[in-house]
C-alpha cells in the first residue's frame, strides 16, 4: 500500500441513495454536517432521481473540505464526450475534490426499459468499460483545464473488472461486498490502486428489527442485480444461501449490524483486508428517511476527536 492510500478521503465515507428523494435545501444541510462530524468523503448513487453531474454539483457547492465520489455515474445514461467534458468542469470548479466512480451497462445498438427509461442493454461489462474510458480519453478537451485532473474509479467485483480498474483508473470502488472480496479484490490489483469499499450498515440495538432490515435489503439486490449474485457465488455461497431468500450467513457477510463498536470493528476488517477506505450505506426501515441520526451516532466511534475536533475521515 502507498503511504495515503486513501489520498484525500480519509479512511471512512458516507454512501447513500437517499439524496435522489429529498429537496435540494435539505441535501445542502445534511452534506454540510456530515462534513463537520468529521466524515472524510460523502458518496452517493445514480438511478432515475438526480442526475449525477447534477448531485455531485449540488455536494460540492454545500460543503468545502469533504471529497464527493460518485458511486457510481451510469455510463448507461450519458456519451462519453459529456462525462469528460463534466469531469472536467466539476474539477476546475472544485480542486482534487471530485472523484468520479462509473459503473453499469451499454452497448450501442439494442435497448430495454427500466421503469420505462430507455437504458441501454447489457453487454460484455469489462470489453464496455473499456470502450468507454477510451472515448472519454479521446474526447476533444478545449477551454481551462483542471489541476489535478479529476480521479476516476470504477465499480468492479469480479477478477477482469478489478485488473480494468488498477490498469486504466485510480482504483475500484466496490458494492455489496463481505470482507473476504475486499481481501481478493486486493491481491488482484495490487498494493498501489485505490480501493473504496461500500459497507452496507444498520445501526439498531435490536439485533432482530436488525436483522429484518438487513435481510430485506440482501434479498432486494439478490432479486435485481444478477451480477451481484455472481459475485456471491465466486466467494463460496450456494442455493442454501440464496434461493428462496438470503441466507442469516449471508446476510451477516454482507450487513453489519447492531451496535457502533461493532459497525467499527467490521470498517476495521476491511481496511485490515486491503481497503483504502470504506464508506458506511446506513439502512433503515424507511429507505427514503435520511438517516442523520445514524450518521451522528456512528462518528465518534469512526472519527474519534482529539481536544474536541473529529480526525477527519477517521482512524477507527
Amino acid at each position: 500500500m502507498t503511504d495515503d492510500p486513501s489520498a484525500g478521503l480519509g479512511r471512512v465515507g458516507i454512501w447513500t441513495f437517499a439524496y435522489e428523494g429529498q429537496p435540494a435545501g435539505r441535501v445542502r444541510e445534511s452534506a454540510a454536517e456530515i462534513e463537520e462530524l468529521g466524515y472524510g468523503a460523502l458518496w452517493y448513487g445514480e438511478a432515475f432521481g438526480r442526475d449525477a453531474v447534477g448531485q455531485a454539483w449540488l455536494l460540492l457547492s454545500a460543503t468545502r473540505r469533504i471529497t464527493v465520489a460518485s458511486g457510481i455515474a451510469n455510463i448507461a445514461f450519458r456519451e462519453p464526450l459529456a462525462t469528460a467534458a463534466a469531469a472536467r468542469t466539476l474539477g476546475e470548479a472544485f480542486p482534487g475534490r471530485y472523484v468520479l466512480g462509473l459503473g453499469g451497462h451499454r452497448v450501442d445498438d439494442t435497448i430495454h426499459e427500466v421503469d420505462g427509461y430507455p437504458v441501454p442493454a447489457r453487454g460484455r461489462a469489462v470489453t464496455t468499460m473499456r470502450s468507454y474510458l477510451d472515448a472519454m480519453d479521446a474526447a476533444p478537451a478545449h477551454g481551462v483545464m483542471p489541476d489535478p485532473v479529476p480521479r476516476r474509479l470504477l465499480a468492479a467485483l469480479g477478477p477482469k473488472m478489478l485488473e480494468l480498474a488498477a490498469e486504466r483508473s485510480w482504483g475500484a470502488h466496490t458494492y455489496f461486498v463481505p470482507v473476504e472480496h475486499t481481501s481478493r479484490a486486493r491481491q488482484i490489483m495490487g498494493s498501489d490502486a485505490f480501493l473504496g469499499v461500500e459497507q452496507a450498515v444498520v445501526l439498531d440495538h435490536d439485533l432482530d428489527r436488525a436483522r429484518e432490515v438487513a435481510t430485506a435489503h440482501v434479498a432486494g439486490y439478490l432479486a435485481m442485480a444478477p451480477h451481484q449474485e455472481a459475485n456471491i457465488r465466486r466467494l463460496g455461497f450456494g442455493d442454501e444461501d440464496i434461493v428462496g431468500g438470503p441466507s442469516r450467513r449471508l446476510v451477516d457477510a454482507i450487513v453489519a449490524h447492531g451496535d457502533a463498536e461493532g459497525i467499527r470493528r467490521r470498517v476495521q476488517r476491511h481496511l485490515q483486508a486491503g481497503a483504502s477506505h470504506v464508506c458506511l450505506q446506513v439502512l433503515t426501515a424507511d429507505p427514503a428517511r435520511l438517516p442523520r441520526r445514524e450518521w451522528r451516532e456512528l462518528a465518534p466511534a469512526l472519527m474519534p476527536r482529539h481536544d474536541g475536533v473529529a480526525t477527519p475521515g477517521g482512524t477507527v
